[in-house]
């Protein structure tokens, strides 16, 4: 392979700090492979903008892209509080109520959910993101409850509650949230991202709005509540009814406690594997950069370890929405990624990759075994829905797949998974072949010293009349 090509992946958020045609550009020619749409911030308006932005600069550069629509889901906040600042002592009785609309500078602040509805007393809830912990005290009527302050600190307008031990049941898709699925439906979006899931019937459930409304965008699942990480058995059905993981290691930190995020983040991570699902390690993973033009060593050696691991994709949030060096985060990036995998193999999973289809991933697993073995340069991989190219990833060649499809959403989805290049082209029965000769004269695929032919493994099927069910050893 001529080209250096990262294995791992790269998905930034869309914000201010990229928020024009020219930037967004750069950061796809950087390195990023998606984009993210948080739908916690932003008009709709707005978000038009960017698709026409991502979609544009996709289609200039010739690339696939992923463009993701991130659910807010049961996102809880305070509201505007006085002068956006209210100083709280230890053992102060707070009043959080959804009927109130202004704060009156009282220690009676409005919330935007009726928690009333939902807590018990003698719940914990973390305020601000965990800088005020408290309990639950009284429900003191339909719309109000009062909780205990354990700590000094302060609150501002709008900032998030957290309530790991509260269920939610029920609640999973907001009306917000069903109004921004609405809304997105004629946007084509490749992933829908659900917050908060906490169990396999979330996924489900939004896998049958979809449906009915004619989406076929696939789901990803956020693990980042206590209920979801309760056991590994609850974790693989969510890995299992989901077609991605986002390992949200923000809001889990504050409802489960950040000293269980590593080992979470390696259970899921190895069950993506294993069930041929998308993982992606998000939240912090450059933090820093936000305000620094360089990482610090931990942030490296997260990566570094979400690399080793397997993940499919990490994340960037804050670092390219609000941060000072959002190209330069992209690049730092993708060093670290390209430096961890040129000098470190993944690490392995217990048993056999599998996923829906047993006979993909008997073909998937002979091809990566065939190409390793013969030194191939490549394996090309002919696919109409994308799951023979998943299947493939799941086995985590040491080597690229060029998957080929006559369908731009699928090439789109492709973008986000393991060591993948999609690329559309129209159909015929040797499109994979005609694209490998196509990369190698324009210089994409090179010979390596020493040979006068690439070598590439081609996984295929006759349309019309199979699946996938043909392997394929050529020098070109």
């Amino acid at each position: 392979m001529s080209k250096i090509f990262k294995r791992t992946k790269i998905l930034a958020t869309i914000g201010p700090a990229v928020d024009s045609a020219e930037k967004i550009e750069e950061i796809i020619m950087a390195g990023v492979n998606g984009c993210r749409l948080n739908f916690s911030h932003g008009t709709y308006e707005k978000m038009d903008q960017f698709i026409e932005w991502i979609r544009a600069a996709a289609q200039k550069k010739g690339r696939a892209i992923t463009i993701l629509q991130d659910l807010q889901g049961p996102k809880i906040r305070l509201g505007q509080i006085q002068n956006n600042h209210h100083d709280i002592k230890t053992g102060d009785e707070i009043i959080l109520d959804f009927a109130v609309k202004e704060h009156d500078g009282s220690l009676t602040f409005p919330v935007q959910y009726n928690l009333a509805e939902k807590v018990k007393v003698g719940e914990p809830i973390y305020i601000f993101d965990g800088k005020i912990r408290a309990h639950v005290s009284e429900i003191i009527s339909d719309s109000a409850i009062k909780v205990i302050a354990e700590n000094d600190g302060f609150v501002m307008s709008n900032k998030g509650l957290n309530l790991p031990d509260t269920d939610f049941a029920g609640d999973i898709l907001t009306p917000k949230d069903l109004a921004d699925i609405e809304w997105g439906i004629d946007k084509d979006f490749d992933y829908v991202a659900l917050s908060f899931v906490q169990s396999a019937d979330d996924i489900h459930f939004l896998r049958a709005l979809l449906q009915e409304k004619g989406s076929n965008a696939k789901i990803i699942a956020k693990i980042e509540t206590k209920k979801a990480i309760e056991s590994d058995e609850h974790l693989e059905e969510i890995v299992q009814a989901s077609d991605a993981i986002m390992i949200a290691r923000g809001d889990m930190a504050y409802e489960a406690g950040a000293e269980v995020v590593p080992v979470v983040q390696r259970k899921l991570v190895n069950f993506c594997r294993k069930y041929s699902k998308l993982s992606i390690v998000a939240t912090q993973t450059m933090g820093s950069m936000v305000d620094s033009p360089i990482p610090t060593r931990a942030e490296v050696s997260d990566v570094a370890n979400a690399v080793i691991q397997g993940a499919d994709v990490v994340m960037l949030s804050d670092e390219t929405t609000n941060g000072k060096y959002p190209l330069e985060t992209v690049r730092e990036l993708k060093k670290i990624i390209l430096y961890t995998q040129n000098h470190c193999e993944v690490m392995p999973i217990e048993g056999d990759p599998h996923s829906s289809n047993p006979s993909y991933d008997a073909l998937s697993e002979a091809a990566a075994r065939l190409a390793e073995q013969l030194g191939a340069d490549t394996i090309v991989c002919q696919t109409a829905s994308g799951a023979t190219a998943c299947a493939i990833a799941a086995q985590r060649p040491n080597l690229p797949i060029l998957a080929v499809t006559s369908d731009r959403r699928v090439a789109n989805q492709l973008a986000l998974n393991y060591a993948t290049s999609a690329f559309v082209r129209p159909y015929s029965p040797d499109y994979g072949i005609d694209l490998a000769r196509e990369l190698k004269a324009a210089g994409y695929l090179r010979v390596p010293e020493g040979r006068d032919k690439l070598s590439v493994v081609v996984v295929s099927g006759d349309r019309g009349v199979a699946s996938t069910d043909t392997i394929k050893v050529r020098e070109i």
